[in-house]
Formats: C-alpha cells, sequence, structure tokens
C-alpha cells in the first residue's frame, strides 16, 4: 500500500466506476484500495494498453486505456484512466484521478 501512495497527494480527490463514486483526500482514496483487493482475485495485472502523458514545468496529465487482468482465469476489465498531477517541491504529486469503463 506504501507504493501505491507514495506519490499521491494528501487532498487527491478521485472519481470511480464502483461505489464510492468520488473520494476526497488520502485516507478515503486508501479506502478504494481495500475495496479492491477484497474484490480482486491474486494476482490480478494491470495491463497499460495505450498511454498519452501530456506535462507543463509544474501541471501534467496522462490518459490511458488499460485492462485489469484476473491472473487466475484471466478475464479482463477494459477501463479508461486520467491522472492529474502537479510538482510539489520538485515532485510529481497524483492530484486527481478518474477512472471510466465504456457504456455497454
Amino acid at each position: 500500500m506504501d507504493g501505491i501512495l507514495a506519490n499521491h497527494s494528501n487532498d487527491i480527490l478521485m472519481f470511480d466506476v464502483p461505489p464510492p463514486f468520488q473520494s476526497k483526500g488520502i485516507e478515503a482514496y486508501k479506502g478504494t484500495w481495500d475495496l479492491f483487493f477484497k474484490w480482486a482475485p491474486v494476482p490480478a495485472v494491470f495491463d497499460i494498453q495505450e498511454m498519452t502523458i501530456t506535462a507543463g514545468q509544474e501541471v501534467a496529465f496522462v490518459t490511458a486505456v488499460m485492462s485489469c487482468v484476473d491472473g487466475a482465469d484471466k478475464s479482463r476489465l477494459l477501463f479508461r484512466l486520467t491522472i492529474g498531477l502537479t510538482k510539489v517541491d520538485g515532485k510529481w504529486m497524483v492530484i486527481h484521478e478518474h477512472h471510466s469503463v465504456p457504456a455497454d
């Protein structure tokens, strides 16, 4: 968990697919990972299919098409990811994360 949270702002805002749809702050964000680890079979693998990074001096964002792969049965959940970052004391920090899935 320390590795997951290492580069995230204490004030992160995340919009997610499963509830809660909005998480404010690092503790709420951490709680979404607790939920994910209860749901996800071991090992769960994230596969980056496409990624674009746009960066300025102090602000950047990343857009990606990814899948979460169940390592046991190889089923996939296709999703989109957008991450907003800002530079704090010379280090990039995630301040916003947004997950979405294609509508059926």
